[in-house]
This record gives structure tokens, C-alpha cells and sequence, in this order.
């Protein structure tokens, strides 16, 4: 019997379907019941009472709210920036060169990803008291940037193991230097690579709670613990739109990293079909 035909494939995608279906459902229905509720006209949200807008308003008149967020774009940038950096450069390297004790090393670099937020961030606050460093955004930016450097050094090395090493050699057979082979062949091969690993730390940065609530001080809060502290006392609409609005943020900047990261893929796609 061709596979056609088979009467079973229409009930295995059935469930197939069914299956992704409720795993959808699972997963973003939090998120929509959240936003939903930004609009709810009520103080609680147990009952629709009718659509408003104005949590919205007194989210956006919250001065306290725009300072926090402030911060956490000021530590998610600063820390995004020098991570991908040094991700980068991290992960050519535990790709590239052959040392001693190399499987030693991989694993320490990965243990940020491994161990629970609370330990990491009960070990960085022993760390500032023995160095007598006061708790601030400073010391909020170093720990974001310690565990966000091995997200992006494993983005990094995973896109280098599909890297032609051929292209360089061939570059450096025709009198290209060390620096003009990697702003010309590594990095723009790199790029949907940086872009994926810069947006991933971006985003651990900016919703960290766990690590950043043991490494803040007096005038660093930032927009998690914010929230935290409207939410001990009540789960309210202004709540819901104040993370409504940085669920926007965040959609649009990944909106934003993949049109670029298409652009970058069509115009390579472009220049190749030339040659």
C-alpha cells in the first residue's frame, strides 16, 4: 500500500496536530492572558469589567517604573555589547585551537549555564564583598555579563562547526593578512551567528531577576525587581502593562535582529550567484 493511502498517517497527523496544537496553547497562553488584562478596566484581575487604557497611562506616568527600566536597558546594552565580544572571541576559540586541559576549560566556561541563578548569584556577591566593590549597576552589568558570555560562545562555536576553513587559506594564498581574512571572510559568515547570540544575551539581561536581586544596591533597581515589588502586593492591570509593554520591546527587537539577519543572508546569497 503506498504511503498515500495508509489509513493510519491522516490519524498520526491528527495528533500530531493535536499535540502541537496544545503545546502552543501551553506555552503563549500565559502570555496572552497577560496582555488581555493590561486592558481590563478593574483593580483585579479576576473578572472582565470592560477595555481601558488607563494602566497604561499611569504605567507611563510611573517615575519610578521609567527609572527602573532605564537601568535595565543601560546594564542589558553595556553588558550585550562586551558579552558578544568576548562570546565571540570565545567561541572561535574553543573551535579553532587545540590545548591543554581543553575539555577542562570548555567545561568551566559552560558552568555559568549549568548551575543554578541563586548559587551563581550568592557566588558573585561573595565576590563583591571580598574585593569590598559597593552593589550598584556596576557590579549588576559584570554578573550579567559573566553568564551571558557562554549563551553566546555556544552560538558562536556552533556556527563556526559549518565553516569552510578552505575560504580563509584561499584568502591568505592570495596576500590577505590575519586581520583583512576576518573582517572579510569570519565575520560576515559570523553574522546571523553574533546577531542570535546578541539577542539571546539582550534578553537574558534585560528579564534577569535572580542574579541582579543579589548583585544590586540602593538606586540600581531595574525593571524585574520593579516588578516584583508591585507584584508582592498585588497583581494588578498596571502590572500586566507595564510587562506587556517590555514583551513589545522584546518581539520588536527580534522583529528587527531577523530583517537584518535576512538582509545579511540575501545580499551574501547575492554576491555569490555574481562570483
Amino acid at each position: 500500500m503506498s504511503r498515500a493511502g495508509n489509513p493510519f498517517d491522516y490519524a498520526r497527523r491528527w495528533w500530531m496536530r493535536a499535540i502541537l496544537a496544545a503545546s502552543f496553547l501551553f506555552l503563549y497562553f500565559p502570555i496572552v492572558a497577560l496582555i488581555a488584562f493590561s486592558f481590563n478596566n478593574s483593580k483585579r484581575n479576576i473578572n472582565w469589567r470592560g477595555f481601558t487604557l488607563k494602566y497604561y497611562e499611569k504605567a507611563f506616568a510611573n517615575e519610578a517604573l521609567h527609572d527602573a527600566f532605564i537601568n535595565s536597558m543601560i546594564v542589558a546594552s553595556i553588558s550585550t555589547l562586551v558579552s558578544t565580544v568576548l562570546g565571540a572571541m570565545l567561541g572561535i576559540l574553543l573551535y579553532r585551537f587545540r590545548f591543554p586541559l581543553k575539555g577542562a576549560y570548555e567545561g568551566m566556561v559552560h558552568l555559568p549555564i549549568v548551575i543554578p541563578e541563586v548559587c551563581m548569584g550568592v557566588a558573585l556577591l561573595a565576590f563583591f564583598a571580598a574585593i569590598k566593590m559597593p552593589l550598584g549597576l556596576t557590579t549588576i552589568t559584570v554578573s550579567h555579563i559573566a553568564f551571558t558570555i557562554p549563551f553566546v560562545a555556544v552560538v558562536i562555536r556552533a556556527r563556526m562547526a559549518g565553516f569552510d576553513r578552505s575560504l580563509e587559506e584561499a584568502a591568505c594564498d592570495l596576500g590577505a593578512g590575519q586581520w583583512q581574512v576576518m573582517r572579510d571572510i569570519t565575520l560576515p559568515y559570523l553574522k546571523p551567528g553574533l546577531i542570535a547570540g546578541a539577542m539571546l544575551a539582550f534578553t537574558l539581561s534585560l528579564d534577569d531577576f535572580v542574579i541582579t536581586f543579589f548583585t544590586s544596591g540602593p538606586g540600581s533597581t531595574t525593571f524585574p525587581i520593579k516588578i516584583y515589588s508591585m507584584v508582592r502586593f498585588s497583581v494588578t492591570p498596571e502590572v500586566n502593562a507595564a510587562s506587556t509593554l517590555l514583551i513589545v520591546l522584546t518581539l520588536g527587537l527580534t522583529v528587527v535582529a531577523m530583517w537584518v539577519q535576512s538582509r545579511g543572508d540575501g545580499g551574501a546569497g547575492a554576491r555569490k550567484e555574481g562570483a
